[in-house]
């Protein structure tokens, strides 16, 4: 089943309210592209919907869902070995942040809850479906022993996600997010150089490396978004 078969079959946030809530949407996703387009700004990570509605008191103009923060919220580690039941919980939460603020809602999406490039689109157009403004798919295998995914796999699998999101229609926002520095990989610059033009698409995308403060290392990575 390809990627725009499981966006249109599926029940989804974006269908039920009606053409009100989808000019909503809509507005919601160009805000949060223009937050990226003008510059930096700060954006929080609530792990529920109460949390989500106090931050979007506070003035902030966009949020960032938190994976770590869900699962410790509910007693559990950030991973699970059960893609399909991680998925699902994750889903279901995204929704209900994205449905309890007035804001554009960023989806940290682990990897993709799939380890094929298909199955990553699906779980993409999926969490779509929930009405985020934007997502991240990381290159992390949740592996010990081999923490990343190959270079060619890893940017298949980003490729996957950024189809996915051109054939739902959506201006949704791709990030993809290199853990390259998180798992002292020898070469993590190069690495995220080459990951940033899998995000090329319709709609672009940005390249995002945590845990990085070095002034030369955040250049390295500023670069490699610019040739987006």
């Amino acid at each position: 089943m390809s990627s725009s078969q499981v966006f249109s079959s599926i029940p989804n946030v974006v269908d039920a309210p009606g053409s009100h809530f989808l000019a909503t949407l809509a507005a919601r996703r160009k805000a949060f592209r223009a937050l990226h387009e003008g510059g930096c700004f700060v954006i929080p990570n609530p792990w529920d919907a109460g949390s989500a509605r106090y931050l979007q008191h506070l003035g902030f103009p966009a949020l960032a869902t938190t994976s770590a923060g869900f699962a410790f919220s509910q007693g559990l580690p950030d991973s699970s070995d059960d893609l399909v039941v991680s998925r699902e919980r994750s889903l279901t939460h995204i929704s209900a942040i994205t449905t309890a603020v007035d804001l554009p809602v960023n989806a940290d999406f682990m990897s993709g809850y799939g380890r094929a490039p298909e199955d990553v689109a699906e779980s993409v157009a999926r969490c779509i479906a929930t009405g985020v403004a934007g997502l991240s798919i990381e290159d992390a295998t949740g592996d010990s022993t081999s923490p990343l995914y190959d270079l060619p796999i890893a940017l298949e699998r980003v490729r996957a996600a950024r189809q996915a999101i051109d054939e739902s229609g959506q201006d949704v926002l791709l990030t993809a997010r290199a853990e390259c520095y998180h798992v002292s990989h020898p070469r993590s610059a190069p690495r995220i150089s080459a990951t940033a033009p899998g995000i090329r698409g319709r709609g672009g995308g940005r390249a995002l490396c945590p845990e990085r403060t070095e002034p030369r290392r955040n250049q390295e990575i500023s670069s490699a978004n610019l040739q987006l």
